[in-house]
């Protein structure tokens, strides 16, 4: 099983945990060993010492050798030459094999690829609100569309507090300034190990000016091709190729994510820009300039990456008459969902806006569900037609 996900995600703790899980279940500790090669008494461990692992394991516990063994091998991206030891032990032997680490030589998606399709992948995301919830010690509604109304401004605030502080869990416990050198801290390093040195940037200029656009304007509609011209009048000069190998690379990192609008036109796909999402929310304002936070940014983001969480496939949507639908979702179990993410609809024109990109896009795409996403409750929502579904974001997120 290859674990992957943004460094400082909670892969490492995963391991751990599934090494909790299987001695809880009545597994011998002694047949769950983990090994972490960034531990600096491993260093220059070559491929052909990995064999030592599982053979020092049966000669240290002989009466426990007819049990197999299950290895959790954190960052073994560091011993070059590994991918052949792990297919012979999976050739050979019934060893439980849980594999992960991200760095500049190896990205961990890339860890997957090395398997050739005998890893099972799991992505590791930064906390959705569900797990917010419950790592804080919040109780999680078994119900959230029958809450009384304090239950549900109470979750209003607990969401607000979400969007604010982010899914990483280091940063859960800071105060804001703290998080936000914390947050710029992830970027900088992984910037460094897993675009730079990997791919050995040289134009590091236009890599950190294209990081904070990207990041700065979460949901934002991005261009190659602008982007371009907006460095060359500022004097940085960076092919079209060079830029789209370092977007590329971001999203390899895990750092970001594009989408491209809803179309069965690869012209019209191409010709169109692509929106950017971070992996957390709480990343916009550490590089907006501004430094302010925007809740209509962060909540899109959110719900983004819930669903990439569930495993949708997503797009936007523009129309003939040109409006937009933040989401075109496919889902896993066939379904299709438009989806409209709104801090608020206070007003009549925000409200018939959202409501006309929805009505539009359903004529051009049949969904299953239309759906207005907002930042909270309202007692009670406007009125929208019957084929709308109105609520706020937190709720959709904790349905099961």
């Amino acid at each position: 099983m290859t674990v992957i996900g943004m460094r400082r995600s909670g892969k490492t703790s995963f391991l751990h945990q599934v090494r909790a899980d299987r001695i809880a279940s009545g597994k011998e500790p002694n047949r769950l060993v983990y090994f972490n090669f960034e531990d600096e008494r491993l260093a220059d461990f070559e491929a052909e010492q990995l064999g030592l692992i599982p053979d020092a394991v049966v000669r240290l516990f002989p009466e426990e050798s007819r049990e197999p063994i299950t290895l959790l091998l954190d960052e073994i991206q560091l011993v070059p030459g590994w991918e052949k030891f792990a297919r012979r032990l999976l050739d050979e032997s019934g060893t439980e094999l849980f594999i992960s680490g991200s760095s500049a030589k190896l990205l961990s998606r890339e860890i997957a690829t090395s398997m050739r399709g005998r890893g099972w992948e799991i992505e590791i995301h930064p906390f959705g609100f569900r797990e917010y919830l419950r790592h804080h010690g919040h109780d999680i509604p078994e119900t959230p569309h029958r809450l009384t109304s304090k239950r549900a401004v109470l979750l209003d605030r607990q969401f607000k507090a979400f969007l604010d502080v982010g899914g990483f869990p280091e940063a859960q416990s800071l105060e804001p300034q703290d998080r936000r050198q914390l947050l710029q801290g992830y970027v900088d390093v992984l910037l460094l190990r897993d675009v730079i040195e990997r791919h050995e940037i040289t134009n590091v200029t236009a890599l950190r000016w294209m990081t904070r656009r990207l990041l700065g304007n979460p949901g934002g509609l991005f261009s190659i091709t602008k982007f371009e011209a907006d460095l060359k009048s500022q004097g940085i000069a960076a092919g079209r190729d060079t830029l789209h190998a370092m977007l590329a690379h971001m999203e390899d990192a895990f750092l970001l994510r594009s989408i491209q609008v809803a179309t069965d036109s690869e012209k019209r796909r191409q010709v169109n820009p692509r929106k950017i999402y971070p992996i957390d929310p709480a990343m916009g304002p550490v590089f907006d300039r501004s430094r302010k936070t925007n809740t209509g940014h962060a909540l899109e983001v959110a719900v983004h990456n819930e669903l990439l969480r569930r495993g949708a496939e997503t797009a936007y949507v523009k129309t003939k008459d040109g409006h937009e639908v933040d989401f075109l979702s496919r889902n896993r179990d066939g379904s299709q969902w438009l989806i409209q993410v709104c801090a608020d609809v206070d007003t009549p024109e925000t409200l018939e806006r959202e409501l006309r990109g929805l009505r539009e896009a359903a004529a051009e795409h049949p969904a299953d569900r239309q759906l207005l996403l907002t930042a909270e409750s309202r007692t009670p929502f406007p009125d929208v037609p019957s084929s709308v579904e109105i609520t706020p974001a937190w709720r959709w997120m904790l349905e099961q």
